[in-house]
C-alpha cells in the first residue's frame, strides 16, 4: 500500500528538510504552499523548485490573504521586520509572528490529506533554534494532532492522522547536517523574512541569523544569496 503524506512547504530551509525526511521514509509526497500575503514571494518560487527537485507527486499553492487581519511584520508593511538592535531588544514573541498561521495552514493541509487518504502531515516547525513562536512548540503539535483525529471523517473511522514534526527537537546546525546528508540543495531555499523578489536575503533578520549560524557551526559553506 502506498504511504502518502502532505508536506507543508514554505520554500525555506526547515520545510525543505522536512520534505527530504518524508521522502527518506518512503512517503509519496504531496507538497502545499501558501500565498498568504507575505513579504517574501520568492519563497513560493523556491517551494516549486524544491518540490520538483524531490519529485513530489503534486504541488499546490493555496491563495489565502492574511493581510486582511494583519498583526505581523510579514503581512503588514507598516510594521518593520526587526534587525540589529531592534532584534536584540525583543524579549517577547516577535512581531514576525503571524497570528494563528500554523493552525490555519495545518487545517487546510488536513483537508487535503483526507481527500488524498494520506495519514501523515509533515511540518518543519522547530522549538530549539527558532523565534519563539507559540505554534512551533511540541505542545501545539500534539494538541493539533488530537484535534485532527476528532474533527475528521478519517479520524472518526479509525484511520489515525499523524502530524509529523521531525525537526522539533533539532538545532539549526543539526537540521542542516541532516539535509546535507539527504542531498538538499539549500541554495534553492529562501528563509529570509524580507528577501527581494529574486530571493536575495537581507542577512540581518532573525531567520537569516539563525540560518547563518547553522551553516557556520557545521563548517558548511553558506549557499544563501545575500543582498
Amino acid at each position: 500500500m502506498v504511504k502518502r503524506a502532505v508536506i507543508l512547504l514554505s520554500g525555506g530551509l526547515d520545510s525543505t528538510t522536512a520534505l527530504a525526511i518524508a521522502q527518506e521514509r518512503d512517503f509519496e509526497c504531496y507538497t502545499m504552499s501558501f500565498n498568504y500575503g507575505q513579504r517574501t514571494v520568492a519563497e513560493l518560487k523556491a517551494a516549486k523548485k524544491v518540490s520538483t527537485q524531490f519529485g513530489a507527486k503534486k504541488h499546490i499553492e493555496v491563495n489565502l490573504d492574511m493581510t486582511e487581519i494583519g498583526g505581523s511584520a510579514l503581512t503588514d508593511h507598516s510594521i518593520d521586520v526587526p534587525v540589529g538592535e531592534a532584534l536584540q531588544q525583543e524579549d517577547a514573541i516577535p512581531v514576525t509572528y503571524v497570528p494563528a498561521r500554523n493552525t490555519v495552514f495545518l487545517s487546510i493541509a488536513l483537508g487535503w490529506a483526507e481527500v488524498l487518504e494520506a495519514h501523515h502531515i509533515f511540518v518543519g516547525v522547530n522549538a530549539v533554534d527558532y523565534s519563539g513562536y507559540p505554534d512551533c512548540r511540541p505542545e501545539f503539535i500534539k494538541a493539533f494532532e488530537s484535534m485532527a483525529n476528532l474533527a475528521t471523517k478519517a479520524g472518526v473511522e479509525g484511520h489515525k492522522l499523524h502530524i509529523e514534526a521531525p525537526l522539533i527537537d533539532m538545532t539549526k546546525a543539526e537540521i542542516i547536517k541532516k539535509g546535507m546528508e539527504l542531498g538538499v540543495d539549500y541554495g534553492l531555499t529562501v528563509s529570509c523574512y524580507d528577501a527581494t523578489d529574486d530571493g536575495k536575503a537581507c542577512g540581518q533578520c532573525d531567520s537569516c541569523l539563525l540560518r547563518k549560524q547553522g551553516f557556520e557551526s557545521q563548517g558548511f559553506e553558506d549557499p544563501t544569496a545575500y543582498q
